[in-house]
């Protein structure tokens, strides 16, 4: 019984500190151990709070399990066993570590069930995604985790300031429902939206993963924006306003991603559009919407994690990413361009493979609540992202033109790894009921109606039809060398541009304070030196020590006099 009570988080802090001292094969074999004993562990474990505590005068529910929090907690196990078997071949001990504990944070984070031990987890998240960025060691990766940790960290101090004003307001830190009633519920609304990448605040995602490790970038693809909707689905399911915000999270990345020219970059502006899916069913707050956006997250995390391991596995091949770099490479890394197409067919609902069978839901729960135009909304964004997932991401690192690079396909184990995640985005399309089995409500949905497969055979055969027209007719966005600013450039280049001219102005006046005080010390000390002329001061002039003995002594003899009177 004893073990019921064991966290997911711990078996995966401890696998962190054995791979910190372990080498070789036992460092692997753990690694690739811990994520499939604790998966385990977690499918035994019943509903219910297994661990809480008192603190001060509130209870601190450090493991909350549910059908939530368990959809969760299943796909980061899948995702860390994947993402691990993909990187067995690094051997970075600083990135292994992160990686472990980054996991583990995540799941901390969705076994949470109150407010400050949400917080703690909140902010390893960020303190250990990082590293994932650094490990990179460019100066790009440097520049833009600092920008990454930063956002990140201000994202949980708005949460810690939301839960005080929530506890203050309700006498309890049960994270729960919480609503835009108050202050609290918009501070931590927040500080949610912050790290679920919501429109303005969303450039750490794009700054910050392609520059990441290969293998870093499917490790944090996988938890911290799934992170972020979990927490939506637990504290504002029902919400009007996400409805508006998700729409506008899968548009607007669409634009982005078409002109972008690294593709991993295009894959995080993918990650934004897809999250907004989950966004807008969590606002419409329906069985059927909340089911869908769950689901989707779970399928995002895998078919998102076999695109970036696809884009990792040509990186890490020819050293190259762009767009325009690339092409050809069908040609000698076959395999990798199959599992990559498999990964593209799942990102763009392909009937009978996993996208389909879960965007589908949130799109229907929008039409049967009288949000017909979200509906057509999300129609669009479905087109969009199979041209820029669908079939950029395939066709430009693939087939485009032959670039002459003849790189071989990534070694075995890379291989292995984007294979399982292939296998699971196909398995899930064929057989969606051990999906829905496993969600929060028992809606009876059917994907694999004719009016669904028809509707989305159709949009994806014109959307393919107007890709080929386009470029043919050469009006398709060329891939260029570039680098593209969204909303980044208000503090990428607006506010460092207006600091820089701020401290100018400040060290003009500054100079100019400092010279015209200078002149009026030295005038100053010119006066003093003048005045103290040994030949006109009273003061300055020599006397025999003799004589200053004398009126010592008298001074003192005077004292004396004085003491005894």
């Amino acid at each position: 019984m004893w073990m019921v009570e064991i966290p997911p988080f711990v078996p995966f802090f401890i696998c962190a500190l054995i791979a910190a001292v372990a080498r070789g094969v036992w460092r692997s074999a753990t690694m690739v151990a811990i994520p499939i004993i604790s998966a385990f562990h977690l499918w035994m474990v019943p509903e219910g709070i297994h661990l809480q505590f008192a603190f001060l005068d509130y209870q601190l529910i450090l493991y909350r399990v549910d059908k939530l929090s368990l959809m969760f907690g299943y796909v980061f196990h899948i995702a860390a066993l994947i993402a691990i078997i993909y990187s067995l071949h690094v051997r970075d001990t600083k990135q292994q570590v992160a990686a472990m504990l980054y996991v583990g944070s995540g799941l901390g984070a969705v076994f949470a069930g109150d407010l400050l031990t949400l917080f703690v987890f909140w902010e390893l998240l960020a303190f250990t995604s990082v590293f994932l960025i650094w490990a990179r060691r460019t100066r790009r990766s440097y520049v833009a985790g600092m920008r990454y940790l930063i956002i990140q960290v201000l994202s949980g101090v708005i949460l810690l300031v939301g839960a005080l004003f929530y506890v203050a307001e309700n006498g309890t830190l049960e994270f729960g429902h919480i609503g835009l009633d108050g202050i609290a519920g918009w501070l931590i609304f927040i500080s949610f939206g912050i790290k679920c990448a919501f429109p303005i605040a969303h450039n750490w995602l794009t700054d910050a993963y392609p520059e990441a490790t290969v293998t870093g970038a499917v490790f944090l693809c996988s938890v911290t924006t799934k992170v972020a909707v979990y927490a939506l689905a637990r504290g504002y399911p029902g919400t009007e306003l996400l409805v508006y915000i998700g729409a506008a999270m899968t548009c607007f990345p669409i634009f982005f991603a078409v002109i972008e020219n690294d593709l991993r970059r295009v894959l995080s502006y993918s990650l934004i559009n897809q999250v907004g899916f989950m966004v807008v069913g969590i606002g419409i707050g329906t069985a059927l919407s909340i089911n869908g956006a769950i689901s989707h997250a779970f399928n995002d995390v895998i078919f998102k994690g076999l695109l970036f391991m696809s884009m990792g596995a040509v990186l890490h091949m020819t050293g190259r990413i762009n767009g325009s770099d690339l092409g050809g490479l069908y040609k000698t890394m076959p395999k990798t361009t199959v599992l990559c197409i498999i990964g593209a067919a799942s990102i763009s609902a392909f009937p009978l493979f996993s996208g389909f069978v879960s965007k589908s839901m949130v799109m229907s729960a929008a039409l049967e609540n009288g949000y017909d135009w979200i509906w057509l909304i999300l129609l669009f964004a479905s087109a969009g992202v199979f041209h820029h997932a669908g079939i950029k991401i395939p066709y430009f690192a693939f087939f485009a033109h032959d670039s002459g690079i003849r790189a071989s396909d990534p070694p075995k184990n890379m291989l292995l790894g984007m294979l399982i995640a292939a296998g699971l985005c196909i398995a899930i399309g064929i057989y969606p009921a051990a999906l829905y089995a496993l969600l929060p409500y028992d809606t009876g949905y059917n994907p694999y109606d004719a009016t669904h497969v028809l509707a989305q055979t159709q949009l994806l055969f014109f959307s393919a039809l107007a890709f080929v027209w386009l470029n043919l007719r050469g009006m398709y966005p060329p891939e260029l060398r570039s680098t593209n600013l969204d909303f980044d450039w208000v503090y990428r280049r607006v506010f460092p541009s207006i600091l820089q001219k701020t401290f100018s102005i400040i060290w003009t006046i500054n100079n100019v304070l400092r010279k015209a005080f200078l002149v009026r010390l030295y005038r100053c000390l010119a006066f003093l030196a003048k005045k103290n002329d040994r030949s006109s001061v009273l003061l300055s002039r020599t006397y025999p020590a003799g004589s200053m003995v004398m009126w010592v002594a008298v001074l003192l003899a005077i004292y004396l006099l004085l003491s005894f009177t």
